[in-house]
């Protein structure tokens, strides 16, 4: 298996905006749930966003921003087809690394109640929940990974 980590291309966002969908489906949401967060999974060209090309395709998708001085992890994606090989762990490095580097001291993280538990493995704890930007009403666990330096 031959892993790239490069930043995303403009004429890639309509496939990592299917590649997002296809990982929030995985954890078997139905339809109508997948429907009411397309706009929060499509993928606009910017800066941030990293992408993972296992064998020449498109496996995974990171994206971290800053706000003020804390950092957030706006993206963790992994194709299915993945999912379990440590894709998702290589990009969460990435995006601690990528954290460090804008000089935050914590990655804040608004996980998917199936992605917590993966993060907790990472070593991120639960620190409150945050309401959904997609779905009224819905909680997601809010976690924070303190990052060593």
């Amino acid at each position: 298996m031959k892993l790239l980590l490069r930043p995303a291309r403009a004429a890639e966002c309509p496939a990592l905006s299917e590649l997002c969908m296809r990982s929030k489906a995985y954890w078997g949401y139905d339809a109508t749930f997948m429907e009411a967060c397309r706009s929060e999974l499509s993928v606009v060209p910017s800066d941030e966003i990293i992408v993972a090309e296992v064998d020449q395709h498109l496996a995974g998708i990171a994206q971290v921003k800053m706000s003020e001085t804390l950092a957030d992890l706006e993206k963790l994606f992994v194709d299915p087809v993945y999912i379990g090989k440590g894709l998702g762990r290589v990009l969460f490095e990435w995006c601690v690394q990528e954290a460090c580097r804008l000089g935050s001291d914590r990655l804040m993280i608004e996980a998917d109640p199936q992605a917590a538990p993966f993060y907790k493995r990472m070593g991120a704890k639960t620190v409150g929940t945050a309401p959904s930007a997609s779905i009224q009403g819905r909680e997601l666990p809010l976690l924070e990974y303190r990052i060593k330096g």
